[in-house]
């Protein structure tokens, strides 16, 4: 089967598992996930689309996302919009609403932990619903957009630096610089776009509105008696100056006459804002911009291995809490600024953890084979930075791999963090990708084989910490008992527990 054929009979598989094209709302995708807006999620039958083969998870959030992998969801996605399309267009069929599951998962072991995944999702879900984070959302899909363009020149970015380390290709150079580099310059531009058109607003505007702040006689301009810079201010100026466009167009929609609207709108609400934007915003942003490069620099040169034990250690539960969103402009912010997020780096040791908290699963259950088929399915995904499969298929519905994998996170980043209070920097020149995929957008300030070879040895301690850690501290006897049989087999009956461990909690 050809790609093409193969994408498509993806897309076909997953729309009537969905409720069909009636029950579609909206389509979009992110780096690995295929996002739904969904009429009635009580159609989806998820333990059949969990069981497609292209398919690595689900999560429940505002909207119900597909786990594709990278570069699948982005050739999935077009052909399930024209499969919509199709389908709407002619005359759609009741959506099925109880198909058999495709594939055999055996009802033993692996429904209950894909159950537990289910109910969990649904639980942080309504957690997660507060104005705070619902407004972190909203942050974080103005950015997610920008993902694929910050990857593509974060890694021509990579190459020219290689090429001009080697000495080699000397008129292809400046070429690449230009590449690499020419969207960073302007990418206030996108980001006023893109919150213009989250907010409500026109999109245009907020585009015009933030391209002020790379303009460059705006050197020309003077306020809170310093004059100002292009590009002072960057992703979170362009942030504020849209938001205030947003502001400003909406108020002007109420009062002024239809008759006029297409002539006053755009014009007070690019000069109004542009104003605050020069003699305000851009001051401000450019402050804030600086204190967090300066707080990140600090944190790392002195808190080191401690900041990194917790960066790493925690930043999956703030995923689940639906917290990692606020980094997403930080890490933009470090990127402008220096070329690189130390940061992300880090965080990328959770994963490592949870693939080797999944490798110990794996043998700590040997008789358990439909796990063992879970955990090898969504082994390479995890080595990848896809992390959904394991997380939601194995070890959160497992309660205390869940932890311990954590902890694997927590080691990694504190030997990653560990270098970079000893003064190797190791960065990345892109957000989103992790596990192995990050190798082609790391950088840092004393080489690139440095900081590969800094990145690849803080995986290994991820890896082997999840590892140990899981295999000594994942489970409690009474798990084992439970856990550890063959799918067409009863679970043994617990042995009565020793007084010492009546207390011990199987699930986190």
């Amino acid at each position: 089967m050809s790609e093409e054929n193969k994408h498509r009979a993806t897309a076909a598989a997953i729309l009537p598992l969905v409720g069909g094209a009636a029950n579609v709302t909206s389509v979009a995708h992110c780096m690995t996930r295929l996002r739904l807006g969904l009429r009635d999620r009580s159609l989806v039958q998820e333990e059949a689309l969990t069981a497609l083969p292209a398919v690595m998870g689900v999560v429940e959030d505002d909207t119900y996302q597909i786990v594709l992998g990278p570069g699948a969801v982005a050739r999935v996605t077009p052909e399930f919009e024209a499969l919509v399309a199709a389908e709407r267009a002619g005359a759609p069929e009741e959506p099925a609403a109880s198909a058999a599951p495709a594939g055999g998962s055996d009802p033993v072991t692996a429904e209950e932990l894909a159950a537990q995944g289910a109910a969990l999702r649904a639980e942080r879900k309504a957690r997660n619903a507060t104005p705070f984070k619902l407004f972190l959302r909203r942050i974080a899909n103005i950015f997610v957009p920008l993902i694929p363009a910050l990857i593509g020149c974060g890694i021509i970015a990579g190459l020219n630096g290689l090429l001009v380390n080697l000495g080699r290709l000397p008129g292809l150079t400046p070429a690449l610089a230009a590449i690499a580099s020419g969207f960073m310059a302007l990418i206030a531009v996108f980001v006023g776009y893109n919150t213009a058109k989250e907010f409500g607003g026109t999109p245009i505007l907020g585009g015009a509105v933030a391209s002020i702040i790379v303009y460059a006689k705006v050197a020309d301009v003077e306020a809170f008696g310093q004059h100002l810079s292009p590009g002072q201010g960057g992703v979170l100026g362009a942030l504020a100056a849209a938001c205030l466009g947003v502001y400003v167009e909406k108020r002007c929609r109420r009062w002024v006459p239809e008759s006029v609207d297409v002539l006053v709108t755009p014009t007070v609400t690019v000069l109004v804002s542009g104003l605050a934007t020069l003699f305000g915003l851009m001051f401000l942003a450019g402050e804030v911009s600086s204190w967090i490069g300066d707080a990140a620099d600090w944190l790392l040169a002195h808190g080191g291995a401690g900041a990194g034990l917790l960066l790493g250690g925690l930043f999956l539960p703030l995923v689940m809490l639906g917290l990692h969103q606020a980094l997403i402009p930080i890490h933009t912010t470090l990127i402008e600024g220096a070329g690189f997020t130390v940061l992300l780096p880090i965080l990328a040791m959770a994963g490592a953890g949870q693939v080797g908290a999944a490798l110990a699963i794996y043998l700590r259950l040997p008789r358990n084979t439909s796990i063992r088929t879970t955990i090898k399915s969504a082994l390479w995904p995890g080595f990848l930075g896809v992390g959904e499969p394991l997380i939601y298929g194995v070890s959160l519905p497992l309660g205390r791999p869940f932890v311990t994998a954590c902890a694997g996170g927590a080691f990694g980043g504190a030997f990653v963090g560990l270098f970079n209070q000893l003064g190797t920097d190791v960065g990345s020149t892109a957000i989103g990708p992790s596990g192995w995929a990050l190798f082609p957008l790391l950088d840092g300030n004393h080489g690139l084989a440095q900081t590969i070879a800094v990145y690849a040895a803080g995986l290994l301690v991820g890896y082997v910490a999840g590892f140990v850690a899981t295999y000594w501290f994942g489970f409690t006897k009474t798990m084992l008992a439970e856990l550890n049989v063959a799918p067409d087999a009863p679970a043994p009956a617990a042995p009565a527990p020793v007084a010492t461990e009546e207390r011990v909690t199987e699930k986190v």
